[in-house]
């Protein structure tokens, strides 16, 4: 199976092009504002670089969030978009699950942080099984997370460890990034019916819409 993923979820603009497990090509692109304008170019030049046509891929992967309530909006309607033109199939990948590496047995936590300035501190968290999300991502504060972690027996895949201080003392504690490479490895063997490419946003925008719609 041949995969084009992205990510546009932070503050880089990010692709992968795999087939079969095999990474043909990868790029990422410090940038915070102007996805919308830079993503046709991008696929082109990745898919350039992988010396393969768009008509050949056979499936999507668009990381959900949560992150960027922007960037998501913009990779989760161009990996749409492109799904609608070439007739490949799109899956969502959430944050969470692009951060934690293809092929984990059992179990694992991941825990990717959200707000970062002290004491405001955020982390969104989803628990997985094997390469999928359990339930849908949730955004706790330093103490719920720390509570959370108590007799925690699984890894826990984890960014900003440093805040918890003592709280990870026995743990599995491992690093964590989200990867358009990993998304588009674990896109290859998700069901697309269960990981629809819709926005994940794990808490209400800072701004609305008026009528209140975000």
């Amino acid at each position: 199976m041949l995969v084009l993923a992205l990510n546009t979820a932070f503050a880089a603009l990010e692709g992968a092009v795999v087939r079969d497990g095999e990474i043909l090509a990868d790029a990422s692109d410090p940038m915070a504002r102007g996805q919308d304008r830079q993503l046709p170019g991008f696929v082109e030049r990745l898919l350039a670089e992988a010396s393969v046509p768009l008509d050949a891929i056979d499936r999507i992967a668009v990381v959900t969030g949560p992150g960027s309530f922007t960037g998501i909006r913009i990779g989760v309607s161009y990996a749409r978009g492109l799904s609608l033109v070439t007739g490949a199939e799109c899956v969502g990948v959430t944050s969470l699950e692009a951060a934690i590496p293809a092929g984990m047995a059992g179990n694992t936590l991941g825990a990717l942080m959200a707000q970062k300035r002290p004491p405001d501190q955020t982390w969104w968290v989803q628990g997985l099984e094997g390469d999928e999300g359990i339930a849908t991502p949730v955004e706790v504060n330093l103490t719920d997370l720390k509570a959370m972690l108590e007799g925690f027996s699984v890894p826990v895949f984890i960014d900003g460890v440093e805040a918890l201080g003592e709280a990870t003392a026995g743990i599995d504690v491992r690093p964590m990034r989200p990867s358009a490479i990993t998304a588009a490895l674990k896109a290859a063997g998700f069901d697309p019916a269960a990981h629809p490419p819709a926005p994940v946003y794990a808490r209400e925008p800072d701004a609305t819409l008026p009528g209140g719609k975000p």
